[in-house]
């Protein structure tokens, strides 16, 4: 099956998000050091910080590794399956984690920014779970369907 140029573009994005994301992940403690230069939180509080960045981190690039691994089974014409279902919830869950590891770092410093990440990541976490059950409803009737034929 040819993909078009905009499923093509899609894939290439998620992938350098991904990628891109692991080494953001991986060098985390030399950014931090970098920043300390023009940010005092990031040298007063280094440590904690790092670990706080690193988890959030981790869990952005393992939505990204989800939203991946959904986006194949659009290209496979097939994304009504278990499996996105599954991937969704994980998604909810690991925003929901973000949103609490970036409330902690309210502790260090209170920035309108780090409220904006927390409220988008809650939603997010919201949003997947209802598009899971959305995506379950789907799976249900196309067994039945399946089933049926």
């Amino acid at each position: 099956m040819k993909q078009n140029n905009l499923e093509q573009y899609v894939k290439w994005l998620l992938d350098i998000m991904y990628y891109g994301g692991c080494i953001t992940c991986i060098s985390i403690p030399i950014l931090l050091k970098h920043m300390g230069q023009w940010y005092a939180i990031f040298q007063t509080h280094y440590i904690q910080m790092c670990i706080l960045f690193f988890i959030a981190g981790v869990f952005a690039v393992m939505i990204i590794a989800e939203l991946r691994k959904m986006f194949q089974t659009v290209l496979q014409q097939n994304c009504f399956i278990q499996q996105n279902v599954t991937s969704l919830k994980k998604m909810g869950y690991y925003s929901i984690i973000i949103s609490f590891a970036t409330m902690i770092r309210l502790f260090y410093i209170i920035t309108p920014s780090t409220v904006i990440i927390i409220i988008i990541f809650f939603i997010a976490g919201l949003f997947s779970f209802v598009l899971s059950k959305v995506f379950q409803q789907a799976v249900n009737y196309k067994q039945e369907n399946d089933l049926t034929i």
